[in-house]
C-alpha cells in the first residue's frame, strides 16, 4: 500500500494520462485495488486453512436441478455489501462435483502430505498492472510454486516497484523478477529449471511457445507435435459479447446502459481482454436504434486516448479496411485512435473479422439476430456467442427487471447463464469486473486443448482455492445506485473512491466508510 502512489504514477505516465485526468482512477481500479484485495483474501484463506483445513465459503452452497453445484462467494463481508450493493458472485463447479465433496476440492495443495517443489515461469501482461502480481500470488499461494516473473516489455517499468512491494517474497528467494523480450522469454520457457509456465497474452504467443514460430510452428500445430512438454496455462483474450435483452427501457435506462456498454470498451483505452467487442441485439426490438444512438452519444463525449499498446494501429486498420462503414468518434493521430463502432454486422457472415478476431483497441461492433419472441432471441444469441464468436473468457447479459417478471424470459435467462460457454458471465454487470473481485475465478471456460487454445486454459485469482471450477457468475441490479465509479463519465469519482477503497483493503476500518460513500456520491 505504501508503494501504491508511485505505482499509479508510473502507470499513468507510461499510458499518457495526467494525474488530474478523469482516467487516472483506472490505475487504482484495475491496478492497486485488486492486488490489495487479493492479498487480504489470501491471508483470510490461509488463516481458514490453518484453523479449519480449507477456506470458508461466505455464502450458501446450492445444487442446481441438473446436479451442478454452485457456491456463492461474494459478497464476503459487510464492506462488500456496502460498496457493491446488490452485487453477488457465484462459482459454478464442473459437473461431477457434489455439495458433500466440495470442501475436498478446495486448497488441495494444502491437503497433500507431500508433493514436489516446482518453479513456475509467469510471463506478465503489458496492459493491466495487477495481472502480473495476481498471477504470482496464485502460483505461490494456491499452487505452492515459487515464481520467476518475466516482466512484459510494455510495462517493465513496474518491475522494480513489484520487487520492492513483494520484498517479503523476493528476499527469501520465493520470487524473482527478470526482464527481456521474446528471446529471453523463449530461453526461459525451455530452461530445464522451469517446471510450469503461465502466460497472459495472445494465443499467437502461446502457440509460439508450445509449437515454435513461423511455418514450422504452424505445421507442428497442425500435426499435433508440440515442442514444449511442460504444463502451460494461459489467459489469452476474447471477442467478448454483450447480449442485450429487449424490454420496456425508459430513456434514462437507455442512457445508463449505453454508458455501461461504452465503459466496457473505453476502460484502459480498449486494451483489455474483457472489453466489449460485439453487442448483440434483437433485430425486431423497436428500441435497438435508440440504444445505438445513445452509444454514439456517449462515444462522442469521450476524449480519445493514447493507443499505447504495440500493434494497435495495425489491428485497427484491419478492422476499418474490412468495414469502411465504421463510425469514428474523435480524431486519429500518431499516438491516438478514435473510438469506433461498426454497427449492423451481418450475423450470417461467420468469418467476419469482428467475430473471429480480438480488436484489442478502442473498437467494437454490433450485430442483430432475428427471432419471433424474446426467449427465442436469448437462445439464438447464446448459440451465436458460443458457436461464432472467438474465445470463451467472458460474456455479459443486460436484462430489464420488468422482463424478468415474465416467467418465460426469466427461465430463458437462467438457461443462458447455464449454457454460455464462458469463464465469467455477468448479468446486468460487466463480466470483466469479475477480474477485480479476486475471489471469483478468472480464465477461459474449461476444455480448450493446446491445439485450439482460444482464450486459454486454467484459472487464476480464485482465492477460495477451488480445484474444479467451471465458471463464475456475477449478478447485479439493472441499474446500480450510485452509478458505478468506473463508468466512463464518472472518472473523477473513480480517482477519489478507489484510492480510499485500496486503503480500506490494506487496513480495514469502519471509520473509513463515510468518506468513501461521500466520494462515490459527490464524484
Amino acid at each position: 500500500a505504501a508503494i501504491a502512489p508511485r505505482w499509479v504514477a508510473a502507470s499513468l505516465q507510461a499510458k499518457g494520462i495526467t494525474e488530474d485526468s478523469p482516467n487516472s482512477g483506472e490505475e487504482w481500479v484495475a491496478g492497486v485495488w485488486p492486488v490489495l484485495k487479493n492479498l487480504r483474501q489470501l491471508r483470510n484463506s490461509l488463516s481458514d486453512i490453518e484453523a479449519f483445513g480449507r477456506p470458508s465459503i461466505p455464502g450458501p452452497v446450492t445444487t442446481r436441478p441438473d446436479g451442478q453445484v454452485v457456491a456463492q462467494v461474494f459478497p464476503q463481508n459487510t464492506y462488500d455489501r456496502l460498496f457493491f450493493t446488490g452485487v453477488t458472485a457465484e462459482i459454478w463447479m464442473e459437473p461431477g462435483v457434489t455439495a458433500e465433496d466440495l470442501p475436498k476440492t478446495q486448497a488441495i495443495t494444502y491437503q497433500e502430505q507431500q508433493h514436489e517443489g516446482k518453479v513456475a515461469l509467469v510471463l506478465g501482461a503489458g496492459n493491466v498492472a495487477s495481472i502480473g502480481p495476481m498471477d504470482i500470488l496464485y502460483k505461490l499461494f494456491v499452487e505452492d510454486q515459487v515464481v520467476l516473473l518475466k516482466a512484459n516489455p510494455v510495462n517493465a517499468y513496474l518491475g522494480p516497484l513489484l520487487a520492492e512491494s513483494f520484498r517479503a517474497l523476493t528476499e527469501p528467494g520465493f520470487l524473482r523478477v527478470v526482464y527481456g523480450g521474446a528471446a529471453e522469454g523463449s530461453y526461459l520457457c525451455n530452461h530445464q529449471g522451469i517446471d510450469e509456465i503461465h502466460i497472459t497474452g495472445s494465443d499467437k504467443t502461446f502457440d509460439a511457445i508450445v509449437f515454435g514460430g513461423g511455418a514450422e510452428g504452424a505445421t507442428r500445430k497442425a500435426e499435433r507435435r508440440p515442442l514444449l512438454s511442460k504444463h502451460i496455462t494461459g489467459e489469452l483474450g476474447n471477442v467478448s459479447p454483450v447480449i442485450v435483452v429487449p424490454g420496456p427501457w425508459s430513456a434514462s435506462d437507455l442512457a445508463y446502459q449505453a454508458e455501461h456498454i461504452v465503459s466496457m470498451l473505453t476502460n484502459n483505452a480498449g486494451f483489455n481482454c474483457n472489453a466489449t467487442r460485439v453487442v448483440i441485439q434483437q433485430a425486431e426490438w423497436q428500441q435497438r436504434d435508440q440504444l445505438l444512438q445513445e452509444i454514439r452519444n456517449i462515444l462522442a463525449k469521450v476524449p480519445s486516448r493514447t493507443a499505447y499498446y504495440p500493434g494497435a494501429h495495425e489491428r485497427y486498420q484491419n478492422f476499418v479496411a474490412a468495414h469502411p462503414e465504421a463510425e469514428q468518434f474523435g480524431s486519429a493521430s500518431e499516438k491516438q485512435l478514435p473510438w469506433t463502432l461498426i454497427a449492423g454486422v451481418n450475423p450470417q457472415t461467420e468469418d467476419d473479422v469482428c467475430f473471429t478476431t480480438e480488436a484489442f483497441c478502442g473498437l467494437f461492433a454490433e450485430t442483430n439476430i432475428n427471432a419471433e419472441n424474446v426467449p427465442e432471441y436469448i437462445e439464438r444469441s447464446v448459440e451465436f456467442a458460443n458457436e461464432h464468436l472467438w474465445g470463451t473468457l467472458n460474456a455479459t447479459i443486460i436484462v430489464h427487471p420488468a422482463s424478468l417478471k415474465d416467467p418465460a424470459i426469466a427461465a430463458a435467462i437462467e438457461r443462458a447463464v447455464a449454457n454460455l460457454r464462458y469463464g465469467t458471465i455477468g448479468v446486468n454487470y460487466w463480466a470483466g469486473t469479475g477480474f477485480a473481485l479476486s475471489v471469483t475465478t478468472w480464465g477461459a471456460f474449461p476444455g480448450h486443448e493446446i491445439y485450439d487454445i482460444q482464450s486459454g486454459n486454467g484459472v487464476v485469482h480464485n482465492t477460495l482455492m477451488f480445484s474444479r471450477p467451471q465458471k463464475s457468475v456475477l449478478r447485479a441490479p439493472f441499474r446500480s445506485k450510485p452509478t458505478p465509479p468506473w463508468f466512463v463519465t464518472h472518472g473523477k469519482a473513480a480517482s477519489k473512491v478507489f484510492p480510499k477503497l485500496a486503503n480500506l483493503e490494506a487496513s480495514p476500518s469502519p471509520w473509513k466508510v463515510p468518506s468513501i460513500f461521500w466520494s462515490a456520491i459527490t464524484g
